[in-house]
């Protein structure tokens, strides 16, 4: 039993009741964790009064597994709500306290995932919610390492990121030692998490930096496709598919490298790079759809390329229009980060839209939380990111805030705690 438990035993009891009878997933409420299993369950609540317990929908009931191959928040479908967090360590503390903090994070991150109470004076606030599909994802950040004693544990994959000349970064909400990222189909199921754990971290960590973000709802749309960003674009019609043959070899390191063996602990394991990238959505109105479409190198509405069909269709890149002109442009944003043109190289992306207020001059300080995930960054997003440097029409209504890469390792197995084959190998 909980502290909490102790003082509010009716607050147990409802939230372990709550998944007490399993359910039809619907088609909105499948979700991938970990190697790709989905839990869902009809959830059942207790009646303040004692009355007949009502079933959650699909979109509440739905639980993503915290145990798995892969950590869960990497494969699973877009969710509704997101925050995402830097954490430094505090001072003086080292690899005895990371290891303790990272024990706590697991655990608590396992039961909120279940649809359970939190292990340490649950707040209540999801009491009469399901698990939401809430996924929790940890990492950690170049600086982590000499923080606490495992330099030589470092993989060169977590070199820092180099200088690009659109950046315009403030340190202060970039990097980190280590790296939060909460998503959930619920924005209350979403902040429980961020207090819990927040509240876990006690004074062994201290927040650096945190951004929240939101995408569509799952059953928004008649016709589910890719994501639309603030742009009002499709955005992520070029990610790799778990459906294709060297998904995996792409987008989670593999067991026998890159790398020394002391670098093993990351088998299983992935790298997100993490950028606030602020639309100037002001400038971007005011171009007309053409343009748009020009800049991007889709249709707007559907996300089909200049060069016909669906937004499944491939790029034709060798088509020239009448006058003689590429129909997609040279500097449109799709063909110059497509994967053909940079050596195959790809990542995942999943992003999350962001809108903090409107600024000082009125204008609105929104944009895209860009998360995306690859086995090595040097092979995925800096070859990418350089090639966008140089020549991006989107450049124009872009701006590029902040900048954080962090080493996610595996997910845990039954019994462990996320990171552990680093902190205790």
């Amino acid at each position: 039993m909980t502290e909490s438990s102790d003082n509010h035993p009716d607050i147990e009891i409802s939230r372990r009741r709550l998944l007490g009878t399993v359910g039809a997933a619907g088609a909105t409420g499948l979700a991938l964790g970990g190697v790709g299993g989905a839990l869902t369950h009809a959830a059942l609540s207790d009646s303040p009064a004692g009355g007949a317990a009502g079933a959650l929908t699909s979109l509440g009931a739905t639980e993503v597994s915290f145990q798995g191959e892969h950590q869960a928040g990497i494969v699973t479908p877009l969710q509704a709500k997101g925050h995402v967090l830097a954490f430094d360590l505090a001072p003086g503390a080292g690899r005895t306290e990371a290891a303790a903090l990272m024990r706590r994070w697991s655990e608590t991150a396992r039961r909120l995932m279940a649809g359970e109470t939190a292990p340490n004076a649950d707040s209540g606030i999801a009491l009469d919610a399901g698990p939401s599909s809430l996924t929790v994802t940890f990492g950690f950040g170049h600086s982590f390492f000499e923080r606490t004693g495992l330099a030589a544990r470092r993989p060169a994959a977590l070199d820092p990121l180099p200088n690009f000349s659109s950046d315009r970064l403030d340190p202060q909400r970039s990097n980190g030692d280590l790296w939060v990222q909460i998503g959930a189909n619920d924005g209350l199921v979403a902040f429980h998490a961020l207090r819990a754990l927040h509240k876990d971290a006690g004074d062994a960590a201290r927040v650096r930096w945190q951004m929240n973000g939101f995408n569509r709802s799952p059953g928004a749309t008649a016709s589910p496709m890719t994501a639309r960003n603030l742009m009002g674009q499709i955005d992520g019609t070029g990610n790799p598919k778990p459906s294709e043959p060297d998904f995996d070899k792409r987008i989670f390191v593999p067991a026998g490298g890159p790398g020394p063996a002391e670098h093993s602990w990351m088998a299983g394991g992935s790298y997100a790079v993490v950028r606030r990238i602020r639309m100037l959505l002001d400038d971007w109105d005011k171009q007309p759809t053409a343009k748009q479409e020009q800049v991007i190198g889709r249709t707007k509405a559907t996300g089909a390329p200049l060069t016909g069909g669906g937004e499944s269709t491939e790029m034709d890149l060798t088509k020239f229009g009448g006058d003689g002109k590429p129909v997609i442009p040279s500097n449109a944003h799709a063909r110059i980060s497509a994967p053909e043109q940079n050596g195959g190289a790809a990542m995942l992306r999943r992003p999350f839209s962001f809108h903090d207020g409107i600024s000082t001059d009125g204008t609105p300080d929104a944009g895209l939380l860009f998360i995306c995930w690859q086995a090595d960054p040097l092979r995925g997003f800096v070859p990418v990111q350089r090639k966008l440097d140089r020549g991006d029409a989107l450049s124009e209504f872009i701006r590029h805030e902040s900048s954080g890469l962090y080493a996610v390792p595996p997910g845990p197995r039954a019994g462990e705690y996320v990171g552990q084959r680093l902190l205790e190998g």
